[in-house]
């Protein structure tokens, strides 16, 4: 069957183009994926896949086969877009490849039915809302898409840097993210008698001093910056009395990200106040890191192979970026879990406007999906098989 999956693949190159373009012509931003579910539910109910949606947010879920009969496979693709600059206009922007994700698990679905394949157990195609926010994959987590599932792939298109095209991983290792809003309040006075006011331009100053010294283990790829600020107004004669600024803090270990935030809010909340100024700090959005599971990293390693052969295999990338995606794992432990490092070329670089990449990587990115599911299954049935005549002389 294997065979069958990369010839119906390269059989079907302008197929798979043509639904990646669609979707990244119709980007929709988070939470705002209307129609963008309403493809993807009109794209199953031709492939004679049960589905459903949500009443109170967008994304759909794909049910094929029966969990009664082997384990449940999980394979998701996030479906939002950026907002963003580009040429000149604000618009929502497909420029992190979630146009390509939802179209390589679309196809990789079609390509098994279309080899007349029969999963013994369920597959969950997750389609999920939201990934840049930070905030989809806690939704499916709390409306209880995830508690049945024993194996779990996703997949992302990745830039030239780590990966060249007709390269794969069989993981990318991201890490933890967390992103920080402060508020500082001063007192407003003339600027001829600063004596009488609370600068807030002063506790900015100072929190991101404070913020550039904060040190974690250095054999720990960590960072901590502050990436916003925003004083005062337009008359330069007025001590400012507001401001607010932004820390983006990246660590590639939780443990290591913990240790950063404890350091941080001390860091902010004394180095803020020590003029007199009142400071608040909130978490805007977290994302955990990636925590490996060989065992299906092993099936990915295989199809890699299979798929594009032995060369193309490279090792786990490793990055700081953050991927909502992990947050599965984070909270099911016992999940078999890894997103795919896909090598396309990609420059100038993740959610630049301009993002581009070689397409012919989508039937790679198809091909490797559609033989990883082959294989878990496969596998969990010869498991199942093997274990049958043991049982059977116990009793």
């Amino acid at each position: 069957m294997i065979e069958q999956i990369k010839n119906w693949v390269d059989q079907h190159t302008e197929l798979i183009t043509s639904t990646y373009h669609y979707l990244h012509a119709n980007a929709e931003i988070s939470w705002k994926e209307e129609n963008t579910t309403e493809y993807l539910c009109q794209q199953l109910q031709l492939m004679d896949i049960p589905f459903e949606t949500f009443n109170d947010h967008t994304g759909v879920i794909g049910y094929w086969g029966n969990s009664e009969e082997g384990p449940t496979v999980g394979i998701r693709a996030d479906i939002d877009a950026l907002f963003q600059l580009v040429d000149g206009e604000w618009r929502a922007n497909h420029s992190c490849g979630h146009d390509a994700h939802m179209t390589m698990v679309l196809h990789a679905i079609s390509c098994l039915k279309a080899a007349s394949f029969k999963p013994k157990g369920l597959i969950k195609i997750i389609f999920q809302p939201a990934e840049e926010s930070g905030k989809g994959a806690n939704a499916l987590i709390e409306k209880g898409v995830i508690n049945d599932i024993d194996y779990l792939l996703g997949i992302h298109v990745r830039p030239v840097q780590e990966l060249r095209h007709g390269q794969a991983a069989p993981a990318i290792y991201h890490g933890s993210t967390t992103l920080l809003r402060g508020r500082i309040r001063g007192v407003q006075a003339h600027g001829s008698r600063p004596n009488l006011g609370v600068n807030v331009v002063d506790s900015l100053s100072a929190i991101i001093q404070a913020v550039n010294a904060v040190r974690i283990d250095p054999t720990i790829s960590a960072s901590a910056k502050v990436t916003m600020v925003k004083a005062g107004g337009d008359n330069l004669n007025i001590i400012p009395d507001y401001a607010e600024f932004g820390i983006d803090v990246r660590a590639q270990q939780n443990k290591a990200m913990d240790e950063l935030l404890i350091q941080i809010h001390h860091a902010v909340y004394s180095a803020g106040v020590a003029n007199g100024a009142e400071v608040e700090l909130e978490t805007l959005a977290t994302m955990v890191a990636a925590e490996s599971s060989p065992v299906i990293e092993e099936f990915v390693k295989e199809a890699i192979v299979d798929a594009l052969g032995a060369d193309a295999l490279a090792k786990p990338a490793v990055t700081p970026g953050g991927e909502d995606f992990h947050f599965y794992k984070n909270a099911f432990p016992h999940i078999h879990a890894a997103m795919v490092g896909l090598g396309t070329d990609l420059q100038p670089g993740l959610h630049h406007p301009n993002m581009s990449f070689n397409l012919d990587s989508l039937q790679n990115g198809v091909k490797i999906l559609a033989i990883s599911i082959l294989k878990i299954l496969r596998q969990s049935e010869k498991t199942v098989k093997q274990s049958i005549p043991a049982i059977e002389k116990l009793l």
